[in-house]
């Protein structure tokens, strides 16, 4: 199914290896740019096949810059994810986060050929995970630029849409994020597409927003686009009560009538199953001062009769849905009895709670999206949170992945 063109160069021909640490190192002793890296990590990862030809004058350049011949080195991808050497198929993964769906993808079978992905830090994570730098800001990515692919992946964020006129189609998608994915669809034309974003696009604007979106990729870019579908994660092995739209599409009608969404595994989940396996640090558990606010943060929206507040998910319960801000860490809290050092490592107000209540780690967090513990945190633990909240739930994505390249292998 590919359209992957492999001729790579024979083993015996590659006079210098050196790991993705060694090169890691001399990319940063030297202060090689992020997107310098980026053609670089894409040339290496694709060298051999039709994709490395969008990365390699750039990357050539840079190489050469840092004392290293293009022609000459071979890189062992001592990472978590390293590239597949026997893809089934190609995608590429845009506003990539940390890769969640890359994970997926790649368990699929898959060899991602481009990646893009603004934020530094999680380009950060994304890099020391699958060993390859992502692109930065898509709006300055030039679509023929891109490598031809099988599949097209994206989470793009939720905006509206200033319509203009009464289509409401692919020119009134100018200037928001979801423009990008458009123009490169239109101009590579992937056998097929996976969007994620958040429920409330359903919703959003009344509904126009995705009228729009849909308008645009079925009307405007001719694409078979199955009704889409609200996925949620706990319904897919992991404990997390996370409810997300998935919008996919096909350039074949055939296609477009053989794929179904996946059903709901039927699995029996609960918290203890993704909960760390020994002793936690002290610094995740609550301060007494900080605890007593909650309660009475929660005391007070309880007497006008509001929900709102912290929760204590139990061990056998399911996590409510991970996100950035508001009460996202507050709403997954839990009880630990097992600290046995109740010394602060920070500065607090009060003490250290003796009811064992802690907020989950970012291990616990990575877990709820369904990623391996393989996976390398390599933030400190505020960027940790931010990541593994916006990012994906790897399983829900990876079954929907699976749907998808059925029907396009017939």
């Amino acid at each position: 199914m590919s359209n992957l063109q492999l001729s790579l160069p024979p083993e015996e021909s590659m006079s210098k290896t050196i790991t993705f640490e060694e090169l890691g190192k001399l990319l940063s002793d030297n202060h090689v740019a992020c997107d310098d890296i980026a053609s670089i990590t894409h040339f290496l990862q694709t060298r051999g096949t039709s994709a490395s030809r969008f990365f390699s004058v750039k990357a050539k350049i840079a190489l050469n810059s840092i004392g290293l011949n293009p022609n000459d080195l071979n890189v062992r991808w001592t990472v978590p994810f390293a590239p597949r050497k026997d893809p089934k198929f190609t995608f590429i993964d845009l506003f990539a986060g940390i890769g969640g769906m890359r994970v997926a993808f790649q368990n699929l079978g898959g060899k991602c050929v481009f990646t893009s992905e603004w934020d530094k830090s999680a380009q950060r994570t994304y890099f020391a995970n699958f060993g390859e730098m992502p692109f930065g800001d898509i709006t300055q990515v030039n679509e023929s630029e891109v490598p031809n692919h099988d599949v097209l992946i994206a989470g793009f964020p939720c905006q509206a849409f200033s319509i203009a006129g009464f289509k409401g189609g692919f020119e009134d998608t100018r200037g928001t994020l979801f423009f990008d994915v458009a123009r490169i669809i239109e101009e590579k034309r992937p056998k097929a597409f996976l969007l994620e974003n958040v429920k409330g696009l359903v919703g959003h604007d009344k509904g126009r927003t995705l009228k729009v979106i849909l308008n645009t990729l079925r009307n405007d870019l001719g694409y078979y686009i199955p009704d889409p579908q609200v996925m949620n994660a706990k319904h897919f092995g992991v404990p997390q009560n996370r409810e997300r739209i998935f919008i996919v599409g096909f350039k074949s009608k055939s296609a477009a009538e053989r794929f179904s969404y996946p059903s709901p595994l039927g699995k029996a989940v609960s918290f203890s199953d993704v909960k760390e396996e020994s002793e936690v640090s002290v610094r995740y558990y609550l301060s007494t001062q900080y605890l007593s606010t909650l309660e009475k943060h929660r005391a007070r929206h309880e007497a006008k009769g509001n929900g709102f507040g912290y929760e204590i998910i139990p061990d056998d319960g399911i996590a409510n849905a991970i996100v950035v801000g508001g009460m996202g860490r507050e709403r997954n809290l839990v009880y630990d009895h097992r600290l046995t050092d109740f010394v602060p490592q920070t500065k607090i107000k009060g003490s250290v709670n003796r009811k064992g209540i802690r907020k989950m780690t970012p291990r616990e967090w990575a877990r709820l999206q369904g990623f391996p513990d393989k996976f390398k945190i390599v933030v400190a633990d505020a960027q940790a949170y931010k990541q593994f909240g916006n990012s994906v739930a790897v399983p829900a994505i990876q079954a929907t992945g699976r749907a998808i390249i059925r029907a396009l292998e017939g």
